[in-house]
């Protein structure tokens, strides 16, 4: 599925209709003559009063650096966009909004951020909290009526399963129920939620958008005026607002996220087709391999299949632990959607015990093809 072409904002003096590749780019940059072509870092707590000034305080009224980062990912996700200092601070500004005792409907595979919120609210505020395997589709449209919100994450991570991101989002907007969807994996370029009924479309900029390793940073975009106001709310009175140098970082690297994704996704798949051809590797998981149960899905709801991928081996997690120690090239770290490939075994995580115990999740960078091959192909050949 291509990715679409979005009309540019008025304000922005672009064409009437960019490829989003293009407006990655573009978007949110100064046109007027004599300003930089970058928005520079505005390093600035609060701003001199006076008549036709509508600024006077950053935590509530912005800076030119972090507006910019909005405006840009907004347009690309075609909503408006509220950053955060970090993703963590994006999902707890949407799941601090359920009312006691709400029904949340989350997938199985989920980001433990997100889950230990949850398993929290469930304590203290009595919500009812419904977990389902990501690619169930038939019980999730079951479960939908009467829920007070729908969390989705597609590809999940770290088991890569794929959610029928339209069909729920249609189900759930005929039952009036609000649905979440942290599309930190897929980014903008290859899925966009608002535009089948998401209301809220979250991202760790931390991970692909910055793609650097170099920031914390987070976003969550909507296109609903009273969800936007309480985003804003939120991030006003929490206080977790964006770093002026983090948002910077944030724009910068998002201006080379369509030739970033691009390679890390082109090693991803043929990595994939390599890890599953070798004799230490039992699994791979990778929603572009056409025998992955979310393969046909995804080619017809995303214009790619994302450059993370896992894959389980032979032998125990002690034995796993010695292959991927003997990595020279891609780093054994946590995070992910670097321009460096990392790796880590995720069953070793707090919250992460359901996870087979082999598996390794390989978020795959820029690095050439054939380094990264040799360097696993080393790495799982040798003794254990």
């Amino acid at each position: 599925m291509e990715p679409s072409s979005t009309p540019a904002r008025s304000h922005s003096n672009l064409p009437d209709s960019l490829h989003l590749d293009t407006l990655a780019v573009a978007a949110a940059r100064p046109r007027e003559q004599g300003q930089p072509l970058n928005v520079p870092i505005m390093p600035a707590s609060n701003f001199t009063s006076g008549p036709g000034n509508d600024r006077e305080y950053s935590r509530g009224d912005g800076t030119d650096t972090w507006v910019a980062l909005e405006d840009a990912v907004g347009m690309l996700e075609g909503g408006v966009a509220t950053s955060f200092s970090s993703g963590m601070a994006a999902v707890s500004a949407v799941l601090d909004q359920l009312p006691t005792g709400a029904r949340v409907l989350a997938p199985d595979d989920l980001y433990q951020g997100a889950a230990v919120i949850l398993n929290a609210g469930a304590e203290q505020y009595g919500w009812q909290v419904k977990r389902l395997p990501t690619a169930a589709t038939d019980r999730w449209l079951a479960a939908i009526p009467g829920a007070d919100l729908v969390w989705i994450e597609s590809p999940s991570n770290p088991l890569l399963e794929i959610a029928d991101v339209p069909a729920l989002c249609a189900a759930a907007m005929a039952a009036d129920v609000t649905v979440a969807v942290d599309n930190t994996f897929a980014t903008p370029l290859l899925q966009r939620p608002l535009d089948h009924g998401a209301r809220y479309v979250i991202h760790s900029a931390t991970k692909f958008i910055g793609g650097h390793s170099d920031l914390l940073s987070g976003i969550v975009v909507t296109n609903d005026e009273g969800a936007l106001a309480g985003l804003r709310r939120r991030r006003t009175y929490g206080g977790a607002t964006p770093g002026a140098l983090e948002s910077f970082l944030a724009l910068r690297g998002l201006r080379t996220l369509p030739i970033r994704l691009e390679r890390a996704q082109s090693n991803a798949a043929e990595l994939a087709v390599r890890l599953r051809d070798h004799r230490v590797v039992t699994r791979v998981r990778f929603p572009g391999l056409a025998d992955h149960p979310g393969h046909d899905l995804a080619q017809a709801t995303m214009a790619g299949p994302g450059a993370v991928l896992s894959f389980e081996m032979t032998g125990s997690s002690t034995a796993a632990d010695v292959r991927l120690g003997r990595l020279r090239l891609i780093h054994r770290a946590t995070s992910l959607g670097g321009v460096e490939s990392t790796i880590e075994r995720r069953n070793k995580l707090v919250g992460q015990e359901h996870i087979p115990p082999t598996l390794a999740r390989l978020s795959v960078g820029c690095e050439h093809i054939e380094d990264l091959w040799n360097d696993l192909e080393q790495a799982l050949d040798g003794l254990v």
